[in-house]
């Protein structure tokens, strides 16, 4: 992932809150992850079109916080669910 990259998740993949569960999870085939609050976040600015660089920009505004930071935070976050095939590049794919 770069700051160029359009993070997204892959047609299998879903992002779901379950109300028995109080939570949300990363839904994928034979898989299941349970994302923290802070995840959520990042991945429902993933949507194909927003590069990173602008998610981090976003959330940097939404929580008054350094857009370097953030943006070297989520891409190790995003990079890590790439590579377990929760999240894609949409210009890789």
């Amino acid at each position: 992932m770069t700051p160029d990259s359009r993070p997204a998740l892959p047609r299998f993949v879903k992002l779901r809150f379950d109300r028995a569960r109080d939570t949300w999870l990363l839904l994928a085939p034979e898989r299941i992850l349970i994302p923290d609050e802070i995840a959520v976040e990042v991945l429902k600015l993933c949507d194909g079109e927003a590069t990173l660089a602008a998610i981090a920009a976003t959330l940097a505004a939404r929580y008054d916080a350094p857009e370097p930071e953030i943006l070297s935070d989520i891409t190790d976050m995003l990079a890590d669910l790439e590579a377990k095939g929760f999240l894609r590049d949409r210009e890789a794919a």
